[in-house]
């Protein structure tokens, strides 16, 4: 795939839980962000954005040439929706790009009280076919965002048969859901967290066993098959090694998933899909280093999604991967390296960590020399948030970060 092609490029779309996390996927390479105000978003325990962070949020990203997206895609209640025209209108007002929404009702009150925003459809809504996906584009929407159950051939097909003027945008990395589009209600009947108003509970993540009426606290087994007990237990999606598939199906936007993950999961990942995606787009392989940078978060075994068929479900466990932490974060670092950090998991001297930031391959180095704020030397600095000074080989960008190994896989 090259520029000489008539596509335009991909979008790349990162997750924005937070301002740190919007920060961070802003600074490592998102064309567009999407977050959620305090209501009506499907990732209530986000942090999110409150009405008065919206318009400083906005101005960060547009100072940066970064478009942001608001989702409003829950199924409101009859007192929820009552609220909505003001909720609009605070989107409109704070320079909001597009409005994310999946209920027929809140997409057509976006139309009349956030008119300056753009409407997208929701993966929530199940676009799934090129009728659908017309429907929407005729009732005025300018994106549809495809269910995730889709293989290439249907994208494919819906892009050759809707209007070329319509977007259309893919999941193509993160969690994915054991339901149809996320339409769930286990959550609801287990734990009273409604799934489908931002509240899941992820009861799929957990390991059942069968328990007799009358032989109480003695457990057997649910076996699918005979690797193991988590029936329900979905992979994790990544396409950074098939982008080249996606351009060629016509895709406008390529949406990592994870606005309730980290910081650091929104920086690597966004960098990591902004230097394949260059790269492929030019034509040319992506240096496997950034290749290998999605391997440094925490998540669940890879799969490619339904893109190329059934990705299969994992048995073993629900466990993440996580062999990477951040052990601090770069305030300030002047042309020399000596830098200004807050720490957020503690080290010392001697070990051997990797830096990593926005616009440079990661690199390793062993820690010699630490100091808190006044300079006085440190051999361990242990307490979160703690600011202080360390050497480092070069100068790095604000927002770089220091990151170990050794973490193992955890439980999540």
């Amino acid at each position: 795939m090259t520029m000489q092609d008539n596509r335009k490029k991909p979008e790349l779309l990162a997750p924005a839980g937070d301002m740190e996390r919007l920060h961070m996927a802003v600074l490592y390479g998102a064309d567009a962000v999407y977050l959620a105000g305090t209501s009506f978003g499907m990732r209530s325990f986000a942090g999110n954005f409150s009405d008065e962070e919206l318009p400083r949020a906005v101005q960060f990203a547009h100072d940066h040439g970064v478009r942001v997206h608001c989702t409003v895609n829950t199924m409101p209640r009859n007192d929820e929706a009552a609220k909505l025209p003001a909720h609009l209108e605070v989107l409109n007002d704070a320079g909001i790009d597009a409005i994310i929404c999946a209920d027929l009702g809140v997409f057509t009150l976006a139309g009349k009280y956030a008119p300056r925003c753009e409407r997208h459809v929701s993966t929530q809504a199940s676009i799934a076919n090129y009728e659908c996906a017309r429907a929407w584009y005729d009732l005025g929407a300018q994106r549809v965002i495809l269910a995730r159950e889709l293989s290439l051939p249907e994208i494919r097909e819906i892009r050759e048969k809707t209007p070329q003027e319509l977007e259309i945008e893919c999941f193509v990395h993160g969690a994915m859901c054991v339901s149809y589009s996320g339409r769930c209600l286990l959550s609801n009947y287990m734990t009273g967290r409604d799934s489908n108003r931002g509240a899941c509970a992820q009861p799929c993540r957990y390991q059942y066993a069968l328990m007799e009426e009358k032989r109480p606290g003695e457990y057997f087994p649910v076996f699918e098959d005979e690797k193991g007990t988590y029936i329900m237990n979905s992979r994790d999606m990544c396409m950074i090694d098939h982008l080249d598939d996606l351009i060629d199906a016509g895709v406008s936007s390529l949406k990592i998933e994870g606005r309730a993950k980290s910081a650091y999961y929104a920086a690597i990942v966004t960098g990591a899909y902004r230097h394949c995606l260059d790269a492929v787009w030019a034509g040319q392989t992506p240096d496997p280093i950034w290749r290998d940078e999605v391997e440094h978060v925490s998540h669940r075994h890879y799969a490619t999604g339904f893109f190329y068929g059934q990705p299969g479900q994992f048995y073993e466990n629900s466990r993440y991967i996580r062999d990477w932490q951040v052990a601090a974060i770069v305030t300030d670092c002047d042309a020399a390296g000596n830098a200004t950090l807050s720490l957020r998991n503690k080290f010392r001297m001697g070990d051997t960590v990797e830096i990593v930031g926005p616009d440079f391959k990661p690199f390793s180095m062993t820690v010699e020399i630490i100091a808190d704020e006044n300079g006085t030397p440190l051999d361990e600095v242990r307490n979160p948030q703690q600011i202080f000074h360390m050497k480092l080989p070069c100068a790095v960008p604000p927002l770089s970060m220091v990151r170990h190994a050794g973490q193992g896989s955890t439980k999540e």
